[in-house]
Formats: C-alpha cells, sequence, structure tokens
C-alpha cells in the first residue's frame, strides 16, 4: 500500500503551493486593495494599482488550480487506504475549489468596473459589493474546506503510516473549521480571534501534513507512529 514517492513529494508540494497562494491573495494582496467600510477607497484601490489587483486575480485563479490539483493528488494518494474516504476527500475539495472560482470571478468583475468608466452609474459601490460576494463565497468554501480535513484525518489514522497524532488534529481542525463557517452566521458580532481559535488545529494540521509529506512521503519506512490495527507490510512501489 506504499505510495510511490513521487506521488506523496508532489502532493506536499502542491498543498504548499496552495498555502502560499491562499495566505499572499487573501492575507497579503486583498486587505491592501479592499476597504471594509469605504466603498470610495476601494475603489480607489483598484485605479492606483490596477496591477496589484491583476497580481491579486491571478493568486486568487492559483488556489483554484492547486485546490483541483490537491483533491485529485490526495485521492491518488490515499485511494489505496479507503477508495470511498479518498473519494469522499476529493470531492470536499473540488466543491472548495469552486467556491474560490466564484471569488475570482467577482474579482475580475470588480477590477473590469473599477477600469471602465462609465460602466456604472455608481463604481465604487459596484466594486464593493462584488468584493463583499468575493468574501461571501470564501465564507461558504470554509464549510468544504473543513469537511474535507475529516476524511483526511480518518484515512490519515487507518493508514498507519503517518503519526495518528496528525490525524486526530486534523480531525479536531476540520470540525472546528466547519463551526468557524457557521458561528459568524448564527452569532454576528463574534471576535474575530474566537474564529480564528476555531480554525487553528487546521492550520496546525495543514502545515504538519506538508511537512510531513515533503520530508517523509507516504510509507511503510516513515517514522509514523503506527496502532496494533495497521495493515501488514506490502512490496514498496518505485515512484514513477
Amino acid at each position: 500500500m506504499d505510495a510511490p514517492p513521487r506521488t506523496a513529494r508532489t502532493t506536499g508540494l502542491v498543498y504548499l503551493a496552495l498555502g502560499l497562494t491562499g495566505m499572499l491573495g487573501f492575507l497579503v494582496v486583498r486587505p491592501r486593495l479592499y476597504a471594509v467600510d469605504d466603498p470610495a477607497q476601494t475603489l480607489a484601490n483598484l485605479v492606483a494599482h490596477d496591477g496589484l489587483a491583476r497580481w491579486g486575480l491571478a493568486l486568487e485563479l492559483g488556489i483554484v488550480l492547486t485546490q483541483a490539483l490537491l483533491a485529485v493528488s490526495f485521492y491518488r494518494l490515499f485511494r489505496p487506504v479507503d477508495a470511498t474516504s479518498a473519494g469522499t476527500l476529493a470531492a470536499f475539495g473540488l466543491v472548495n475549489a469552486v467556491a474560490i472560482l466564484g471569488s475570482a470571478a467577482m474579482l475580475g468583475g470588480a477590477l473590469h468596473v473599477a477600469t471602465s468608466p462609465g460602466l456604472l452609474a455608481d463604481p465604487a459601490g459596484g466594486v464593493q459589493l462584488l468584493y463583499v460576494l468575493s468574501e461571501g463565497f470564501w465564507a461558504a468554501g470554509n464549510l468544504f474546506f473543513g469537511l474535507w480535513l475529516l476524511p483526511m484525518g480518518s484515512l490519515v489514522l487507518a493508514s498507519g503510516y503517518m503519526p495518528r497524532a496528525l490525524g486526530r488534529v486534523l480531525v479536531v481542525g476540520g470540525v472546528g473549521y466547519v463551526l468557524s463557517a457557521f458561528v459568524p452566521v448564527l452569532l454576528p458580532g463574534t471576535p474575530d480571534v474566537a474564529v480564528a481559535v476555531l480554525a487553528a488545529p487546521a492550520s496546525i494540521g495543514e502545515f504538519w501534513m506538508i511537512g510531513y509529506l515533503l520530508v517523509h512521503g507516504f510509507r511503510r519506512g516513515a517514522t509514523a507512529a503506527r496502532g496494533p490495527a495497521a495493515a501488514p507490510a506490502t512490496t514498496h512501489v518505485a515512484g514513477t
């Protein structure tokens, strides 16, 4: 059941690319363009920094690309463990990619409005609405991003090839991320720090998974803490 080393390392690299594009696009570029309570400032930022806005859109599309590729790569990696759970993981990941694709469409629309004078009677209101919708797509996508961590964690636990603690952290992180999608809706006004605390285990699990795939891969010889129910060793398949 050992995965070819190239499959495991490729999965880790794509996961790292997903993390980097997400952090750069959502946490670095977006705040420099989107003024939450000031539509006029958002429009001015897009006009003055249209190059940065294009990079932000490219990063958003990069998130979609890497999330979709990662869903397929994880399916290949975990299919020998449990095909149904691996398919569920891939499906949840692809739905999240579609949600971010919707966000990218909103960002593209905002940039088009900002750089096309006279297109809308109220361009500031238009770009602000598109950014609000973009954030809405992200909020909806959070649900499936949390959901995909649940089968990922269960597959880690079932495989016996990776630390069981990692599997538990991923499951806890998935539950926390799903809750973080509902809390702002059901409990408006909840401090951002409280939502961040719910999502923190997911981030820990993700970076742990990335590091483990890149350093150890996914194989019987890895220094994973295996439980007594782990499957017997099989012939290792060389990478292709």
